[in-house]
Formats: C-alpha cells, sequence, structure tokens
C-alpha cells in the first residue's frame, strides 16, 4: 500500500522502519526542528533521521489546518496514514484524505490512559499490563474504534525502557492492522466509554519525593521520572535528582538518612528504600553511596521534598 507516515521522538521510529520493510512509504511527516540544550542548538526529530537514512520525503509542516496541507496530502495519493506521537492535531480536511483512513499506535491499551503520558501512567498507577492499540483517528483525544491490541507487561521498567519496549511492539501491531485493512477483514470494536481514563501530561509533582510516601509509590514516581519531570528530594539540604532506586530491608524512621558503607537509604512512610544512583543540583550523576561519602552525611540526618513540601 501507499502509506503516509506521520511522527516525531523515538517511540515512532520502530513503525517507520516497519513500515518502509513492507510497504510503499511516499512520505513521512514530523514536527519542524526544535531548539534543544543550553546554547538552544535546533535538534531534528528521531524520525526525521531515520526517514533521511532511510531515503524517504520528509515534509515539517507547523500546523496541517492550512487547506493547502491537504491538498499536498492528497497529491501523494495516499491508500492509507499511519500515526505514531506524531504531535499534531489531524483535522478533518486531513483525515479524510487516505481512501482507506488514517490509524494511530497508541501507548496503552484503550480506552485505559488516553491522552499524553500513557507509559508513565501506568507506572505512577501500579498497572501489571500496558500495551499498545492500534485505532482509527477521529476527531476527538484517542477516541476511535480498535482493530489491534497487544499486551506488555510493565514488570519494574523504567519511562525509557517502557516505551521502547511498546515501540516494538506497536511497529509489529501496526503491520498486522494493515494487513486486516488491506484484505479487508479487519474488525472495529468501539471503546467502552466507562473504562476511560486519561493520561495528563506528567509534572515535577507528580514524581516529586516525600518522607509520606510509601516505599512501592517513591519507586514508581522514580522509575516515571524523565528529563521533562525529574525524581527529586532534597537530602540533608542538597536537592538531588534521583536516577535509580531500589527496595532496603531496613526499616527506618520515615525522612531520616540511613548511612551504609557502600548505600545511601531514605525512610519512608512504611519502609526504606536505597539510592543507586542520583544526580546533586549542577552536578554529574553518581552512585549514592559516592554522594553520601563526599557530603560526608551521617546515620539519622534528615531529607524531604524539594521546597520544603
Amino acid at each position: 500500500m501507499r502509506v503516509v507516515f506521520m511522527g516525531t521522538p523515538s517511540f515512532a521510529v520502530p513503525s517507520l522502519r516497519a513500515l518502509a520493510a513492507a510497504h510503499e512509504v511516499v512520505a513521512v511527516y514530523t514536527r519542524p526542528d526544535a531548539a534543544s540544550g543550553r546554547g538552544r542548538t535546533l535538534k531534528t526529530s528521531p524520525v526525521a533521521d531515520a526517514a533521511r537514512d532511510i531515503g524517504i520525503p520528509l515534509r515539517r509542516p507547523q500546523t496541517l489546518r492550512d487547506p493547502a496541507e491537504a491538498d499536498v496530502l492528497r497529491g501523494l495519493s495516499p491508500d492509507i496514514a499511519c500515526v505514531a506521537a506524531y504531535g499534531l492535531i489531524l483535522p478533518t480536511a486531513i483525515l479524510t484524505v487516505p481512501r482507506l483512513g488514517c490509524l494511530n499506535v497508541h501507548a496503552s491499551l484503550l480506552p485505559r490512559w488516553r491522552g499524553a503520558a500513557p507509559v508513565q501512567r501506568a507506572i505512577l498507577a501500579g498497572d501489571a499490563h500496558t500495551g499498545v492499540t492500534i485505532m482509527r483517528i477521529q476527531e476527538g483525544l484517542d477516541t476511535g474504534p480498535w482493530c489491534v491490541r497487544r499486551p506488555v507487561a510493565v514488570d519494574d521498567r523504567t519511562t525509557a525502557s517502557l516505551t521502547a519496549a511498546l515501540a516494538e511492539a506497536g511497529a509489529h501491531a501496526l503491520l498486522d492492522a494493515l494487513a486486516l485493512v488491506e484484505a479487508g477483514t479487519a474488525e472495529w470494536t468501539a471503546q467502552d466509554e466507562a473504562l476511560v481514563t486519561y493520561a495528563a501530561k506528567v509534572t515535577k509533582d507528580d514524581v516529586a519525593l516525600m518522607p509520606d510516601l510509601t516505599a512501592e509509590c517513591a519507586l514508581r514516581r522514580v522509575r516515571a521520572s524523565s528529563a521533562q519531570a525529574p525524581a527529586r528530594a532534597c537530602v540533608a539540604g542538597t536537592d538531588v535528582t534521583v536516577t535509580d532506586f531500589a527496595p532496603a530491608a531496613d526499616r527506618i524512621p520515615a525522612g531520616t538518612i540511613h548511612v551504609h558503607k557502600r548505600a545511601l537509604l531514605l525512610g519512608f512512610s512504611d519502609g526504606s528504600m536505597e539510592i543507586r544512583s542520583l544526580t546533586p543540583h549542577g552536578k554529574a550523576q553518581m552512585q549514592g553511596a559516592a554522594f553520601a561519602r563526599g557530603a560526608r552525611l551521617a546515620t539519622g540526618e534528615t531529607w524531604g521534598a524539594c521546597g520544603g513540601r
């Protein structure tokens, strides 16, 4: 089939590569280059890099609401459009161009976790499984019927590792869905509105660490954290980002620190967690034990949320 692909982050790259190996991808749409880093240098998206590597024509419109964009898409004569974390709303004028419609690779088992942050919300909620859903795009937010779903175990994965697993599952599911659509045998299931949950964008407050949390909740927050929303705490007066946590057997009072020769523990409401690695504000990432030695921390000192919350 003639396919137009729309995507932006690394999550979308496996789907693009799978499509390019199995179908004729006539164009790739991605978000325009974005400023990144302290120097605010322009950085291309992972999908743009992949499209150039494969040799597929690339388009980067600021919006798809310009009527001229529908004309451009119509000129490509696509049989179908496939979308994976594109980042732009597809208006009706775009949705109606491909003769077989537009499919979306969504990183959850819809209708659970519609919206912007389904991976992180699944981790924060303690879901045992999440997955990918191939759905037909409608004008609502992730509201369309689906034809293929694939479960993926959350296990102890982080946002990064779970996203990578879902990206691979999504690529395989997308090819399966396209085969069904092409054969005219796809069965579309409407989403049960009674089961809908929404995955709002995760903020730093959603993953902040504080002593009154349970140890399990704190662990989920660290696993769900990202560069945009890091899991932060104030340890003996120093703001740190916790990048790797592990359950500890020691039971210490909430809000206190316990220092072993090779471990740094934080007390929570029902137990303790070992900081395996952290990043002090303005410094490089290091092991928790190395931070404790350098800061000359002692057992019994206190820790809390950043900003005194």
